[in-house]
Parts: C-alpha cells; structure tokens; sequence
C-alpha cells in the first residue's frame, strides 16, 4: 500500500468544496458494534497515513483544548459486503486514490500478530471485507461511491 499521497489543505473549504473527499463504506448487516470499530480503526489508518487530513488543534471560549478533526469530513457509507469488494477491486486500479481496509480477518484475530498470518495466508479473492476507507480526489471518489446510502 503506497503511503505516497499528498492533499491540499484547505481548511476554508466546506465538505462539499473541498478537492479532497474522505469516505467509509461499511457493511450494515454486521450490526452497530462492528460497524463502529470497524469505521474507528479506519479513522486512525487513515490518519497515521494522512496526518494532514486532521485540522490543527482549537481552544473554545472557555480556554480549554480540543483535539483536531478531520477538515475533509468523513460521510460513512454503507453497502453490502459483494459491493464492498467491487469498490475496493476498482479504487486499487485507480491512481491517486489511498485506500484502507478492515477484513473480516482483523476483527476476528486476538493480537495483531494473528493479523498479519491470517492475512498473508488468504488470497486476495478471498478476502471478506467489513469496512473500507477511500481517499482521494472528489470525483474519482464520487465515482466509485455515487448512489450509496449513508449508513442510518
């Protein structure tokens, strides 16, 4: 996975202005636990990768700090797990789009070492994905995603 991806930061823009687009697409059959820790996990790849995606710092009126969000926003999406292979399978033959994933393996793996055997043991065809993160510009992220539902 290239980690060489570069974004404009635009802190002026609105979510629907920004060049940049962030989304998570997430199966909903897996139930609100699952969805949760799978769109918190990609959050924080997306964020170790993509540093500049998080705004700096604010203090409130009252001079107490809060940590930085994401300036891009992040709409979490949903769609089954055979339309979630088949964005992921397109955005990986796309240039200039950062793509994380959560599989079925990691949230059944005890310590991230069992992670990393089951995952290179398993083909890529595979692989049963429970969440994946895109990154990218707006448009080719509109591509990919267009017609997805928020998740509710």
């Amino acid at each position: 996975m290239s980690t060489e991806h570069q974004v404009e930061v635009q802190l002026d823009a609105t979510t629907r202005t920004a060049k940049v687009k962030w989304v998570i697409v997430a199966d909903p059959s897996l139930g609100p636990g699952l969805v949760a820790n799978a769109t918190a996990c990609l959050g924080a790849a997306v964020g170790k990768v993509m540093p500049e995606l998080v705004g700096p710092d604010v203090t409130d009126a009252s001079a107490r700090p809060h940590t930085g969000l994401p300036w891009t926003g992040c709409s979490i999406l949903a769609a089954d797990a055979a339309k979630l292979l088949q964005i992921r399978t397109k955005a990986a033959n796309r240039e200039g789009i950062f793509i994380a994933d959560m599989s079925k393996h990691a949230q059944a793996s005890r310590s991230y070492t069992e992670y990393t055997e089951a995952m290179a043991n398993t083909d890529e065809e595979a692989f049963e994905y429970y969440a994946v993160a895109l990154v990218g510009p707006r448009n080719k992220i509109d591509k990919l995603v267009g017609g997805l539902p928020l998740l509710r």
